[in-house]
């Protein structure tokens, strides 16, 4: 059992930390911008203070804080990846990508010193093209503990890629590139060399990302809050009524509970238990966002309007739209820190899972890039789940306007069914009958297709998700949660409150 702790915290825990360090640095950010602010608008700054307080943000900031704490602690607790290594391969970010070298080799040279450097650690790939047969001696150690050796030949380009993980090696690289060419031709050989760099550990990369994500979330929460302040406080009173409630707690409790139950069940699928995890954890955060937005939804809007509280707050100076609109963004409040908490451990048990499976079928430990990558894998699958979510919150606003708390979770449980049936339907054996293939494509038509957003299977094999696949995904939840949300403004509009 100790060595399995410390395999594990020197192994899955490094991805962890990574995203920690980016938390601290976007918490960084944000405390220097807020005692800047003190210093040019003792107001300004008060009103920041009091939003985050009181808004809904809190429980995403102690978990930002923990992780603070912990980017410190672990900094000596980690020896995956140095730490000064990390911070300096940030700074180099800008400064790798793709060059091109030519070289003319004289006839018959041995071992001719190609006058250019590069960081050995940076080298990612590199291609050699030539007009006559030449060896290219270069100081890039193997995994055998040999210096690479590349025989290149015209016609055709000679390459190398650097591995995934390395192997370990007895002998100690040099910190820059060293490159001999010998042509024992009696004509001079054009040598065009393409080299791909990129920074020591490329994972790194996450870090600025997270620091910026937690800053672009903070601002929009403020950038609202100032922009249209009633709808802003419709929204903050709707969250936080919405978060008070049981159905929030049990919600984030049994979400929790399950994600780490996922890592011990036995899957009994001969090793490839991680993609069982991640395929159920997936559909089990979306789940539990859904309830938690069509239940927040039903009792913020259609108890409202049969309680006659909607009358009270419009006979103030607020908009029929505002109204609308503010319950919309309220209802999403809880949704965002269900999403940000149970999705923060949901990545957290994929990387524990890695190292867990391996032990379990007595497989070599893997590296912490493994785990880093099965990771990083999860993430679109997230944020289609929070897509599909907000298209079904929309729809829940919309109903509320008219229908009570039971018809409305009746109407959004067909929806989200027929959703993702539908396609099936329509492209199955049953779907070759005229008039079945109408009305699946008439629901098609008037239903929003949720299977868009289904892409479970994808994310638990590993494949890569295209950025214009997630692109044309929050353009179609855009659209349908606009024509959602106007389709509810219109009912909301003839409708006597009184």
């Amino acid at each position: 059992m100790p060595s399995l702790l410390l395999g594990l915290l020197f192994t899955w825990l490094t991805p962890v930390w990574l995203l920690s360090v980016g938390a601290a640095l976007g918490a960084a950010v944000l405390a220097v911008g807020y005692v800047v602010l003190v210093l040019v608008s003792r107001r300004a700054a008060d009103f920041v203070y009091t939003s985050i307080r009181d808004g809904i943000l809190l429980p995403i900031f102690y978990l930002v804080a923990f992780l603070s704490v912990f980017a410190v602690l672990a900094i000596f607790v980690v020896p995956d990846i140095p730490y000064r290594t990390v911070f300096a391969s940030i700074g180099r970010i800008g400064q790798v990508g793709m060059q091109t070298w030519e070289f003319t080799v004289p006839a018959s040279s041995r071992d001719y010193a190609l006058d250019f450097k590069l960081p050995l650690a940076e080298l990612s790939r590199f291609g050699v093209e030539t007009d006559q047969p030449i060896t290219l001696d270069t100081n890039i150690v193997s995994g055998l503990g040999q210096r690479l050796t590349v025989k290149a030949t015209p016609g055709r380009e000679s390459t190398w890629q650097k591995p995934f993980v390395e192997e370990k090696s007895q002998v100690r690289p040099d910190p820059l590139t060293s490159w001999t060419a010998t042509n024992i031709t009696a004509s001079p050989a054009k040598v065009t060399l393409r080299t791909l760099t990129d920074i020591e550990y490329p994972q790194v990369r996450v870090i600025p990302l997270v620091a910026l994500a937690l800053v672009a979330l903070v601002l929009a929460y403020l950038a609202l809050q100032l922009a249209t302040p009633k709808m802003g406080a419709i929204a903050l009173t709707t969250a936080k009524e919405s978060m008070s409630q049981p159905l929030f707690h049990l919600a984030l409790g049994l979400g929790a509970v399950g994600l780490v139950a996922f890592i011990f069940v036995p899957y009994n699928t001969f090793g490839e238990d991680i993609k069982m995890l991640k395929d159920s954890a997936l559909i089990w955060i979306m789940v539990w966002g859904i309830i938690v937005a069509v239940w927040s939804a039903a009792v913020s809007v259609s108890e409202e309007v049969e309680g006659r509280t909607a009358l009270t707050v419009l006979s103030k100076p607020v908009k029929r739209y505002q109204f609308i609109l503010g319950k919309f963004l309220g209802v999403l409040g809880p949704v965002v820190v269900l999403f940000v908490l149970l999705g923060f451990l949901f990545i957290v048990t994929v990387s524990f899972k890695v190292v867990y499976d391996a032990r379990e079928t007595a497989k070599t430990e893997p590296p912490w890039q493994v785990c880093y990558l099965e990771m990083v894998q999860i993430v679109p699958g997230l944020v289609l789940a929070f897509f599909e979510t907000v298209v079904l919150a929309a729809i829940s606003v919309a109903i509320s306007t008219r229908l009570p708390m039971l018809a409305n979770l009746i109407v959004c449980s067909s929806i989200y069914v027929l959703g993702h049936l539908v396609p099936l339907i329509v492209n199955s054996a049953v779907g070759k009958f005229e008039i079945v293939r109408f009305f699946g494509q008439f629901i098609a038509t008037v239903l929003p297709v949720l299977d868009h957003f289904n892409i479970q299977a994808a994310v638990a094999a590993g494949a890569a998700v295209p950025l214009d696949y997630l692109g044309m995904a929050l353009l179609y939840c855009a659209l349908y949660t606009a024509i959602a949300l106007l389709l509810g403004l219109a009912m909301f509009e003839d409708r006597d409150l009184a």
